[in-house]
């Protein structure tokens, strides 16, 4: 059955918010059974070691460049209309923006996909930050804080289309994006052998990166085959999760998109791992100090997030699997914020434990 024919029985908004629902399940199950998380990686990397988290991370980040690139390369996908793309983008949010982002993914304890993933496995403290997180989003991109952000967003800017493309400064094109991603996963193979990853775990995260690949595909494939225009795009949190949250708040009913049918995806596929796995358990607060750091580093990442063009999944991931300039500045500049907060923060605690792995390939 083509998409035509299930356009006529269901319509475009039904079988977008489908799509996005299942991809979003996929993405929620994989990410609960890798333990897929910038966060951690960020932490190993900063102990000197390269190990199972770093392994993780790669494992899905380039699992999405190769599976996209090669969907690119075989006329399966074409990114140019996508947003990461086509539209005038911010180099200064891209900064200051992964910066907020990587210092709140810290005092978190996780960025919006993981706190997204953890509230559905009965963490309490990941639904609070994500709900301030979410809030936070909202009031970035429409409310109060939306002048702030725009005037930081207005301080360094690049036209769209090739100017964003970082595979066309090079004079190339989706084939070099293939072999870069093909590297990158040979790479994170030998890594996640060298840490002794298991098979489910790994296969878990090339799925994590298979998801994204699949939400650029899918949606690309209804855009054609819609006579409504239909934004491309995959996986993000921060805008998704906001728009969600209001649409709840201020509507009798959500519009049907690919955005409210992957938030609540996630948070069902994530669920129905952590209940297979025997992993779901409720989790609060161990004292009141401890929630200051959640309620700073939610809404660092709830503007930050806005203010970069998306979190560390849909910028780092998601733009960074189509080589969107802006995606790859706010990817390493949450690197640098996360790596940075976590030594100023956490640094002194963590440093006993890494003396402990020497299995570990250290850097």
């Amino acid at each position: 059955m083509t998409l035509e024919s299930l356009f006529d029985l269901t319509g475009e908004t039904a079988i977008l918010s489908v799509g996005g629902l299942l991809i979003g399940a996929a993405f929620g199950a994989f990410a609960q059974a890798s333990k897929f998380c910038l966060r951690s990686a960020v932490i190993e990397f900063s102990q000197g070691l390269l190990g199972s988290k770093v392994a993780i991370w790669l494992l899905a980040f380039s699992a999405a460049v190769t599976a996209t690139q090669a969907a690119i390369t075989f006329g399966l996908l074409d990114v140019t209309g996508a947003r990461q793309l086509a539209a005038r983008g911010s180099l200064s949010g891209s900064i200051i923006g992964g910066l907020m982002f990587g210092a709140g993914m810290i005092l978190a304890r996780g960025c919006a996909s993981r706190l997204l993933v953890l509230s559905a496995t009965g963490n309490l403290r990941a639904l609070m930050s994500g709900l301030v997180l979410t809030i936070v989003a909202q009031t970035s991109l429409r409310g109060v804080l939306s002048p702030a952000r725009e005037t930081l967003s207005e301080l360094w800017t690049v036209q769209g289309g090739q100017a964003r493309n970082l595979l066309s400064w090079i004079d190339s094109g989706p084939v070099l994006g293939l072999w870069l991603g093909l590297l990158w996963l040979a790479c994170a193979l030998w890594l996640a052998k060298r840490s002794h990853i298991g098979g489910v775990v790994g296969a878990s995260a090339v799925g994590v990166g298979l998801a994204v690949a699949a939400g650029w595909i899918f949606t690309y494939a209804v855009s054609q085959s819609s006579f409504s225009p239909v934004q491309i795009k995959s996986i993000s949190f921060t805008g998704p999760s906001a728009d969600t949250l209001m649409g709840l708040i201020n509507s009798t009913s959500l519009p049907l998109v690919f955005d409210t049918g992957l938030v609540p995806g996630v948070f069902l596929g994530s669920m129905f791992a952590a209940l297979v796995r025997g992993e779901w358990k409720v989790q609060g607060f161990h004292d009141g100090p401890s929630m200051w750091r959640y309620l700073i580093g939610a809404p660092l990442m709830g503007f930050g997030g806005m203010l970069a063009g998306g979190c560390a999944v849909g910028a780092g991931v998601t733009g960074g699997a189509i080589f969107a300039l802006t995606a790859w500045m706010a990817l390493a500049a949450m690197w640098v914020g996360a790596l940075v907060t976590h030594l100023l923060v956490d640094g002194k605690v963590a440093a006993g434990p890494a003396l402990a792995k020497p299995s570990i390939p250290r850097i």
